[in-house]
């Protein structure tokens, strides 16, 4: 008996508009599901990215890094998608990909489409259905800009639900007459206390409906309660001064806030797979039958309780002893794929070209051939562009080299010496962020700083 052919399915979805046109995440999970079914492939498991572009990084779509995951992993052989541009939007992105793919013997197919990878016919076809879409999606996204920029111009607000303590009335932000006295409120007891926490506190005791602590947690954050949005300085009547919004971010920056006296070694290093948010440390207790209580740190997403019931929950123990046992692997794995792939590469440093076009629009601007709109967008685009050059020409092989240096010897003996306190801070010097697996709630992979710093104990 044949082996069955091993299909993923991918549904992604951005818009309310494209759930109207019946391309939702159920619409597009019935089609793909009962076209694998007919076909008799074997369903290895759903990807699904929600509200999420075509132009999203692609690194940022969580469920497409995940079946890229399980692809470098041998897992599937074939993946489904409706239409092509619920799979990518520009032809950078489906060539990046396709080379995972074609290394790890893995097709794709769309069912509502007609595209074929094995032939150079289908190929250039697909090439010039990207270069369509995306064409179509940047000057979508030009349109978009201009009716926000003058939105913006007019004074009104642009999109989305108005922050707490404002209304809009014809089309501008107003205060609101309900939610004002709270809102001032909070400010006058941050003002007399410089505790959020405390301001926090107080209009849970004495208002009857107050708002969530997170809606309040962002009076401290938003610009608009100062009456600031963008370059807009005057976009509305604001609760406090610029100055006073500015002092606040100040004292927000100088703080390290803590939830008990425990200190936490992985503190801000984890995020959730599921939505992205930063997960917390707790304590689990546990009395055993001889009456005595053992102690356990773990970290788990505080959305899990308000925005999503799934979620990871992890011991510190054994994360630790995951990256103490592994790390050095890691490293090595890394510069060997580095390595590998800076002498395939060979690419060409393109900064100087990069600030040379930012030169040449800074003298059109100045002789008054573009307007001002157009200068701001498109220096936008070249400073995006520069930031990112200039990233990748940073990397080097010096640097995991300096990891791989640390990470030898004594420096185990060294490292269990540390205090807990003292352990977070080595991690956060060398580690951006400590991957978790979504389907084992397990460490699946470590991202590394890479900015040549000192890294000794």
């Amino acid at each position: 008996m044949p082996q069955k052919i091993r299909c993923a399915i991918y549904d992604r979805v951005s818009t309310d508009l494209q759930v109207e046109k019946g391309l939702s995440l159920d619409t597009q999970k019935e089609l793909l599901t009962e076209y694998a079914l007919s076909h008799g492939y074997e369903i290895v498991d759903y990807y699904v990215d929600e509200g999420l572009t075509a132009r999203k990084k692609l690194q940022n779509r969580k469920d497409f890094q995940r079946l890229l995951n399980d692809v470098q992993k041998d897992k599937i052989d074939l993946i489904l998608v409706t239409k092509l541009d619920r799979w990518f939007r520009n032809v950078r992105d489906y060539h990046n990909t396709q080379a995972i793919l074609e290394a790890h013997n893995c097709n794709w197919k769309t069912i509502l489409e007609d595209y074929d990878t094995s032939t150079a016919d289908g190929q250039l076809k697909i090439n010039i259905m990207l270069a369509v879409a995306q064409n179509e999606s940047d000057r979508t996204s030009e349109r978009i800009k201009v009716v926000f920029e003058h939105k913006r111009r007019m004074g009104q607000h642009i999109n989305g639900r108005i922050n707490y303590g404002y209304m809009v009335v014809d089309k501008k932000p107003q205060k609101n007459p309900e939610h004002k006295e709270i809102v001032e409120d909070f400010f006058r007891v941050y003002f007399a206390t410089f505790s959020k926490r405390k301001a926090i506190n107080y209009i849970l005791d004495h208002y009857e409906n107050p708002p969530s602590p997170q809606a309040m947690d962002r009076f401290t954050k938003k610009e608009i309660y100062c009456g600031r949005r963008g370059s807009d300085l005057n976009y509305c009547e604001p609760y406090i001064t610029p100055e006073q919004f500015d002092l606040i971010q100040k004292v927000s920056a100088s703080k390290t806030y803590h939830t008990s006296n425990e200190r936490y070694i992985f503190s801000q290093l984890i995020k959730c797979p599921y939505c992205g948010a930063t997960m917390t440390g707790f304590v689990k207790k546990h009395t055993c039958k001889d009456g005595t209580v053992t102690r356990h740190k773990r970290y788990r997403c505080s959305n899990k309780f308000n925005k999503h019931a799934r979620g990871a929950c992890l011991t510190e123990s054994k994360i630790e002893k995951y990256l103490t046992d592994y790390i050095s692997a890691i490293i090595q794995n890394k510069l060997y794929s580095f390595e590998a792939s800076k002498k395939n590469e060979k690419r060409i440093d393109q900064t100087g070209t990069i600030r040379a076009e930012m030169e040449r629009l800074n003298n059109i601007f100045i002789k008054g051939r573009i307007s001002e709109f157009d200068y701001d967008r498109k220096y936008a685009i070249l400073e995006a562009k520069l930031e990112e050059e200039q990233r990748l020409q940073s990397e080097s092989v010096t640097d995991y080299k300096s990891l791989e240096k640390l990470f030898s010897g004594n420096w185990l003996d060294i490292y269990n010496k540390l205090d807990a306190e003292h352990k977070n801070a080595f991690w956060k010097k060398i580690i951006k962020e400590i991957v978790i697996d979504r389907e084992t709630h397990t460490v699946s992979d470590v991202i590394f700083h890479h900015d040549n710093q000192d890294l000794s104990f």
